[in-house]
């Protein structure tokens, strides 16, 4: 064989001679990790469950973005706002969100989650009742306002026994 057609047939096929030969990867190429191993977790998740007493001030979640939202009777407190009327407000509210996006009590009673439609889909809510095993959605036409919407009878409230905290 003529050189002139070795070096034809090497143009034609690199591969089938040893001129063109390639080279692949003798390691697996390593993935990347959020956490390295060397840091600690964050400790998110759920804190307080369904029908567990909380008091003012428990954190019930601690989330990054909004998995579980404020339910019925809840408001967002992403800032704080020094002014009378929210200082007040806070007083009416159960439940409460902070700059992380936590879920606190901010007032006694029990924990519920739920379900609830929201545009096409479903989203997570969380609140707190005053009795053990009341649902969530309150169906406000049937059973009429709860006791945390500003028609509260407050001669009957003062009068009433405060509620047991037993778990």
């Amino acid at each position: 064989m003529s050189f002139i057609s070795r070096c034809f047939q090497v143009a034609r096929s690199p591969f089938a001679s040893g001129i063109g030969s390639v080279r692949t990867a003798t390691k697996r190429a390593g993935g990347s990790v959020r956490n390295h191993g060397g840091s600690p977790g964050k400790r998110l998740g759920v804190k307080k469950f369904s029908d567990e007493a909380v008091i003012a001030g428990n954190i019930i979640i601690r989330q990054r973005g909004t998995q579980f939202h404020p339910g019925q009777n809840v408001r967002f407190f992403l800032c704080v706002v020094d002014s009378l009327y929210v200082k007040a407000l806070a007083f009416l509210l159960q439940v409460g969100i902070g700059r992380d996006q936590t879920i606190y009590a901010l007032t006694p009673g029990f924990v519920r989650f739920y379900k609830q439609k929201w545009m096409r889909g479903e989203r997570k809510f969380v609140g707190v009742v005053l009795h053990r095993g009341e649902i969530l959605p309150r169906d406000e036409a049937a059973l009429g306002r709860d006791r945390y919407c500003g028609l509260v009878n407050l001669n009957a409230a003062a009068n009433s026994r405060p509620i047991e905290m037993t778990t």
